[in-house]
């Protein structure tokens, strides 16, 4: 076991995970995991990045199955001992022409989106070393103002949110959604945007949690938003490449010295409570 530095970035085969890999192996001085569900194209992913001469590594990682989380933990525990940044990346997003009920979108989409992230870091913080770096990445769809209910977000955003009560939360939307009143308790139409305030308040009460810890190991834990990028999550339609997209990422995982922030893909921290920036 050596004391090499650890990146882990999850659902890392494409998109903006996968420039969030390319630059940790270009900027990083450590190893960098590759993870992805399947396993044969995240080995791709692999051999597409030693082909531009960088060299990552590849770890099969399903956040939503509790085993495949276990024996990624183990391996990295064994073999390495710690990790040093952990990219929370991985997510769903169900198109606007998707033909499953927002029942079974909100539940899916709070599964993998809020829980399965959860189960990841439940796993993986207590491999974090001093000093390590969290990343969640959140989307502008994860800023407080997208809950239309006044009342659902000042539970969202209360500063002393435990993480078992924003399950609750996260808990009742999907309850909701099955009983067809999303709508009409305040939640909006989006599980998408759900899932990612909740993801948001999640990075803040984790954060709140590290600074108790004792002994502290310096943790921070921050979302970022970033940007409206170009991938199969879009359907194309965003305008940043992936690279632009993980500038934000990068920076928090690599230079920034932010705890419990919510930062726009221009690298800027914005109030999570106030308004959203205008443009995406």
């Amino acid at each position: 076991m050596t004391s090499q530095k650890i990146a882990v970035v999850t659902g890392s085969n494409k998109g903006i995970g996968y420039a969030i890999v390319k630059g940790l192996c270009e900027r990083f001085d450590g190893a960098v995991y590759l993870t992805a569900r399947d396993v044969g194209r995240g080995e791709a992913a692999v051999k597409k990045l030693k082909e531009l001469g960088l060299n990552p590594l590849f770890h099969q990682l399903d956040i939503s199955d509790q085993s495949s989380v276990d024996k990624f933990k183990e391996y990295i525990k064994t073999k390495h001992g710690g990790i040093d940044i952990l990219v929370n990346n991985a997510a769903i997003a169900f198109k606007n022409d998707a033909t499953e009920s927002f029942a079974q979108q909100a539940e899916e989409t709070i599964k993998i989106n809020y829980f399965a992230t959860l189960r990841v870091c439940d796993a993986l913080f207590p491999l974090l070393r001093n000093n390590a770096k969290v990343v969640n990445v959140s989307s502008s769809a994860g800023h407080l103002s997208r809950i239309p209910s006044a009342e659902l977000r000042a539970k969202l955003g209360d500063k002393n949110l435990t993480i078992p009560n924003l399950n609750k939360l996260m808990e009742k939307f999907v309850q909701d959604a099955k009983e067809g009143k999303a709508s009409q308790e305040g939640w909006g139409n989006s599980a998408y945007v759900v899932s990612k305030v909740g993801l948001s308040a999640l990075s803040f009460a984790q954060q709140r949690s590290f600074d108790k810890e004792q002994p502290n190991r310096n943790i921070s834990v921050n979302a970022v938003h970033p940007g409206y990028v170009d991938t199969d999550l879009t359907s194309h339609k965003g305008p940043l490449t992936i690279e632009e997209g993980a500038k934000a990422p990068l920076f928090l995982a690599l230079e920034a010295d932010f705890k419990g922030k919510y930062v726009w893909y221009d690298s800027q921290i914005v109030d999570w409570y106030g308004s959203t920036p205008s443009a995406y």
